[in-house]
């Protein structure tokens, strides 16, 4: 049973990952619109998707630990 908690709390850790990943991908944005205000719309099309990813690889890490929880008991 122990090793089924490590192995979905390591699961988990990829959550911070994708946090990580969102908030500097969010700040770059912030200074590249505030450098170039005319570009905005594509900057924020590419912050969207690129948030998006991050966010998706996070679940898929939450969605594993869960399998490893109720499928190794």
């Amino acid at each position: 049973m122990g090793l089924i908690a490590i192995g979905a709390a390591i699961a988990v850790l990829v959550g911070i990952g994708g946090g990580i990943g969102i908030g500097i991908a969010t700040g770059k944005a912030v200074e590249g619109i505030a450098r170039q205000p005319e570009a905005a719309g594509k900057i924020q099309t590419a912050l969207i998707l690129g948030g998006a990813l991050a966010e998706a690889t996070a679940i898929y890490g939450l969605i594993i630990s869960i399998l490893i929880i109720f499928m190794l008991k």
